[in-house]
């Protein structure tokens, strides 16, 4: 298969409206992350279901983090467009039915129709951005994208927090319908690819495989020591049985013609290190993101808002770097890029984990805000070090495999720092949250937290040295030919 992007008349004068649609489908799954936590009380007074409420998050982040690879890989073979735009209709969909929700167990079940369209559309969205702007270009188009991420962690809370006052839960969804309608009607418009249609065997059982495998993998790390014990049999089984349809994934992978995983994606040592280093960034991300809060609002006794706000310094620092990033990486390299930000973020975790047994809301600020300089400076250049190497029709799965590890470093960094968290509590003379336990609990968190941002630079220092590429290329040369849709 080849593709073009349009033709070169004015093409470039369109890739800001495109942005601003990617941007917005972005943001959509952004907010949706975070909306519903402020409005769960509402919810639950108005359709009950009080002890499954947690499944409205983890349904949501499985849908979407299983889904990933499949949509990215299906992005190379039919095209960004109807993905990304099928990924919105989902999305849209699911948003429709929660709005129309009767009960907890028909919430959760459409909020994993919402999860199932978000993985489609933002590693689509990461995706096309790279086909469309150059090398130079894209550390500051991945920097606005990541803004969408810092913007939205405080609009999600706080906009679910006024329609819940309001008594008007039910909107935190339906407002997503002209946004949804905007943001396909923008890139229907918009963006057009010339896609040369060939022949393909799409590998259902691997996707099938894979998508199982992944939901009860990703289930159990979400669920351990929460839902069940981790050594319990409903565990054992989970990760039992995910490990085994795991083995009988790769098994069929190795012989389909167009594997949803192609073996090349771990074979080459490029794609295997970045894939590596955003495994760590995913644990060091969501390590801060669930326990800063906590140890604020337990150590400190610190209002819910302030808390948020400290920990928003970690989003705002992530957008700034990861704009600048380019003129980093176009002097130095990807490697050595990356190899400054896992430093930075070596030094915020240190001076988080160094000072949380002297609680301070400005110290703990500052630190996610380092750590934040620094995750933007190891994310982006990493994420596209991988793409550039790679052609139009390797891409979409290269992203997709990018954002997927991100996800299982998420997942598996919750459940083991629940794990510690859950033993020094279990431990303690009070067997509960009290500030001082909160402190300790909290503080062996973010120790574990800074040796993972260590065991990141391990992936960094192994990453292979930068090829020289020419940073004026274009992203994909123009076709002269008319685009078909």
């Amino acid at each position: 298969m080849s593709t073009a992007i349009d033709d070169g008349v004015g093409f470039r004068s369109r890739r800001g409206p495109i942005l601003i649609a990617l941007m917005l489908a972005t943001g959509l799954v952004a907010i949706d992350a975070t909306i519903v936590a402020t409005a769960v009380p509402s919810i639950v007074e108005d359709i009950g279901g009080f002890a499954s409420f947690p499944w409205l998050f983890s349904a949501y982040l499985l849908a979407q983090a299983v889904s990933v690879p499949v949509y990215a890989k299906l992005s190379d073979v039919v095209g960004r467009k109807p993905m990304i735009l099928g990924g919105i209709g989902l999305f849209l969909l699911g948003s429709i039915l929660c709005g129309l929700a009767w009960s907890m167990p028909a919430l959760i079940a459409f909020r994993v129709l919402q999860g199932l369209g978000a993985g489609a559309v933002q590693p689509v969205a990461i995706t096309i951005a790279g086909d469309i702007y150059t090398l130079a270009e894209r550390a500051k188009v991945q920097g606005y994208l990541a803004s969408v991420w810092a913007v939205s962690s405080v609009v999600g809370p706080t906009l679910g927090g006024v329609f819940a006052s309001l008594g008007i839960w039910r909107w935190i969804f339906l407002i997503n319908i002209p946004l949804c309608l905007l943001a396909g009607w923008m890139l229907l418009r918009t963006f057009h690819e010339n896609v040369e249609r060939t022949k393909h065997r799409i590998d259902y059982l691997g996707a099938g495989l894979l998508t199982i495998s992944l939901s009860l993998l990703i289930l159990g790390a979400l669920q351990g020591g929460q839902a069940w014990a981790w050594d319990s049999t409903i565990s054992i089984c989970v990760f039992a049985g995910g490990a085994v349809l795991f083995v009988a994934f790769l098994l069929v992978e190795r012989k389909v013609a167009e594997p949803i995983l192609p073996p090349w994606v771990v074979s080459r040592r490029l794609l295997a290190t970045t894939a590596m280093i955003s495994f760590g960034v995913g644990a060091v991300m969501l390590g801060l993101t669930t326990y800063v809060p906590t140890f604020l609002e337990g150590s400190l006794k610190t209002s819910p808002l302030l808390a948020g706000l400290a920990l928003a310094a970690l989003t705002i620092g992530w957008p700034i770097s990861a704009s600048q990033a380019g003129r980093l990486y176009l002097r130095i390299g990807f490697r050595n890029t990356a190899s400054i930000g896992i430093a930075i973020t070596v030094i915020g975790a240190a001076v988080l984990a160094l000072t949380a047994s002297t609680p301070s809301i400005l110290l703990v600020a500052m630190a996610c805000f380092i750590v934040g300089l620094g995750l933007g400076l190891v994310a982006t250049p990493s994420l596209i070090a991988a793409q550039t190497s790679v052609e139009w029709n390797e891409r979409g799965v290269v992203t997709g495999t990018n954002l997927f590890a991100r996800s299982i470093g998420s997942s598996i960094g919750v459940a083991v720092f629940g794990a510690i968290a859950n033993a020094i509590y279990a431990s303690s003379p009070s067997g509960g949250p009290d500030p001082e336990t909160t402190t300790h609990a909290s503080s062996a968190v973010f120790l574990a937290v800074l040796v993972s941002a260590v065991l990141t630079v391990v992936a960094v220092l192994v990453m292979p040295a930068d090829r020289k590429r020419s940073s004026d290329a274009p992203a994909r040369e123009p076709s002269s030919e008319p685009a078909n849709d």
